[in-house]
């Protein structure tokens, strides 16, 4: 038996089950790759969208499109827009189910973003950070979003990557440059002691991993090499990069858990580099053992981190086998271990 066959006999069935759409929905599209026109997958993003966390989310959307309060929305966390629309990303949403969505990310573009590139957490340019970047650029493609200001997103987070045509933070006059957050090149932050922060590379590089390939740009394509060979300038399971004012990793890197939001984990490393076709590079494997370790016997993943609280949905128990986490884990894995899986 393959190692795909021992991961759909495993966990499949119980990601299928009608009991959870939102998530049964994901497996259908995700893991099982049904045609967009097949009748069951069309019947089961309908219900993925009618029940659980997309329709809560919604509801609770104000009427003039934002959530909770008007403005940039980064605060509060977790449920103004910002992360609102970051979470209907990883949940599989789509703008063309719900016209809210459409309207959410309309809201989202004329309040958080600026014209030379930058999603802000309070409005001006000097607000941009890459995991902010990062997530928003991956979720606005994930939700099926189209718009011609992110390709400006898009060049702005592959020049902070490369530096290319960007001033020092010191040159506060140039009309591109750096900003205490966003400080540096190579995913250099403020908020890392100015250190390259491999939790906002993940999100860049996982943004770039959404891109199709024909929309990316040779500045694109550079920032990309610069973000993969900074991922692997440290074996991953070990996550020993620039860790700011801590001597140590945080622990959050080897735990796992649903939804992501600015907090980064091993799996969302590889999941970044798997897309963007280096499933087959042997600096992974320490990693993808690491993650195969922690498999239950029933084949499942549990939640070992959450937001229960501070999120518009409870996705479940930690220490619990889970639903979501073993999702984005089979997403991953089967990507893996199946190069040419489609």
């Amino acid at each position: 038996m393959d190692n795909k066959s021992k991961l759909y006999e495993l966990a499949l069935p119980w990601l299928l089950e009608e009991e959870n759409p939102g998530l049964r929905y994901l497996a259908l599209r995700d893991l099982l790759v049904l045609p967009a026109d097949d009748p069951e997958l069309i019947a089961a993003r309908e219900k993925a969208h009618q029940e659980g966390p997309i329709a809560k989310i919604l509801e609770a959307m104000h009427p003039d499109s934002y959530w909770v309060e008007p403005g940039p929305g980064y605060l509060p966390k977790y449920r103004s827009i910002i992360w609102s629309i970051i979470l209907l990303g990883q949940l599989g949403a789509n703008i063309e189910m719900d016209k809210r969505i459409r309207l959410a990310c309309q809201y989202l573009m004329e309040h958080t973003f600026n014209e030379t590139g930058q999603f802000s957490s309070n409005g001006p340019p000097s607000g941009t950070v890459d995991c902010l970047q990062g997530n928003l650029c991956a979720a606005l493609l994930d939700l099926g979003y189209e718009d011609p200001r992110l390709d400006s997103a898009f060049e702005w987070m592959a020049r902070t990557v490369t530096g290319e045509g960007l001033a020092p933070l010191a040159e506060k006059k140039a009309p591109q440059r750096y900003y205490a957050g966003k400080c540096g090149p190579v995913f250099a932050c403020g908020a890392n002691n100015s250190l390259p922060c491999a939790w906002g590379a993940a999100k860049v590089m996982l943004a770039f991993s959404k891109l199709p390939v024909s929309q990316r740009t040779p500045l694109i394509d550079t920032a990309i090499q610069q973000g993969i060979d900074f991922l692997l300038s440290v074996d991953p399971v070990d996550a020993t990069y620039p860790s700011g004012w801590s001597e140590k990793p945080s622990g959050n890197w080897w735990k796992f858990g649903f939804p992501v939001f600015y907090v980064t984990d091993i799996l969302q490393i590889i999941e970044a580099l798997v897309l963007l076709g280096y499933a087959g590079d042997p600096r992974l494997k320490n990693a993808l053992d690491f993650i195969s370790s922690k498999q239950d016997s029933s084949g499942r993943w549990a939640l070992e981190y959450d937001d229960a609280g501070k999120t518009w949905y409870d996705f479940g128990k930690k220490k619990q086998p889970n639903k979501w986490v073993t999702f984005k884990v089979l997403f991953t894995l089967l990507r893996f271990y199946c190069q040419d899986f489609t």
